[in-house]
């Protein structure tokens, strides 16, 4: 619900600030100071689960149209699941002993804040576009963008987990031949992901030279934030009079 999801980004921005050395296992950290930090790393697992949870909540039983935003944000829900659970392997001090500073860590980091936030970025775009330039993309496109995306960057970062399970050092310009197997498939996931940009492109050059005039709120009923009572694109001078919410019941 609306509080638990309140609750839990406060807890995580609060517990974020006493974690930071989970990037210090090893550092020469006490074995007291690495349990505490191990523990209070782990804790910030419990309100991100209550965030993932409600969003898979919301949904469940809803009446959804796939339509291009929806399957983003579903893309960014599992790519951050997974960077999730890989950062409470990494939470533990006797682990990352082992896999700090290794490509596992690479993995996780990607997975959490650089694909997950890729494809919330992706799934905004597809929500506002229209709204921002008057025209509609296709979606037909916009599908073919995320799956081609979607595989590729598993390709990329998911054999990186192996590559640091199997010990490979991050930040170094060369590698061994036993690592070339699952660096290999990362480069091809990479290619393939920098395919879909080009869809992307496709899309929005489609979107301008035969899009469809987009309505003002082209989403319909779900949509109630005050741009969907505007024309698309919104003039330049909007209300001419403060709007008034009556509506409490949208958060």
């Amino acid at each position: 619900g609306y509080l638990g999801m309140a609750y839990a980004m406060v807890a995580i921005g609060v517990v974020g600030f006493i974690v930071w050395a989970h990037h210090m296992y090893t550092t020469g950290l006490t074995v007291n100071t690495k349990m505490y930090f191990t523990a209070a790393t782990m804790v910030i697992a419990v309100p991100t689960g209550i965030k993932i949870f409600s969003w898979i909540a919301t949904m469940w039983g809803g009446s959804l149209e796939f339509k291009s935003p929806l399957v983003w944000a579903i893309g960014f829900i599992f790519l951050f699941t997974v960077g999730g659970v890989t950062g409470v392997v990494l939470a533990n001090g006797g682990v990352d002993d082992v896999l700090h500073d290794t490509y596992y860590v690479v993995a996780h980091f990607h997975y959490v804040l650089s694909l997950g936030a890729v494809t919330a970025l992706f799934a905004g775009f597809y929500y506002w576009f229209p709204k921002m330039s008057g025209r509609m993309h296709s979606e037909f496109l916009s599908h073919v963008h995320f799956w081609i995306f979607f595989v590729g960057v598993n390709m990329i970062f998911f054999p990186q987990h192996f590559l640091g399970l199997q010990g490979m050092p991050r930040r170094y310009p060369d590698y061994a031949e036993a690592y070339a197997h699952w660096n290999e498939i990362s480069s091809i996931g990479y290619a393939v992901m920098a395919f879909s940009l080009i869809v992307w492109f496709v899309n929005i050059i489609y979107a301008f030279t035969a899009g469809k005039k987009a309505e003002g709120n082209y989403w319909g009923e779900g949509a109630t934030t005050l741009e969907w009572t505007l024309s698309s694109p919104p003039p330049y001078h909007q209300f001419e009079t403060l709007p008034v919410i009556e509506d409490a019941g949208h958060h």
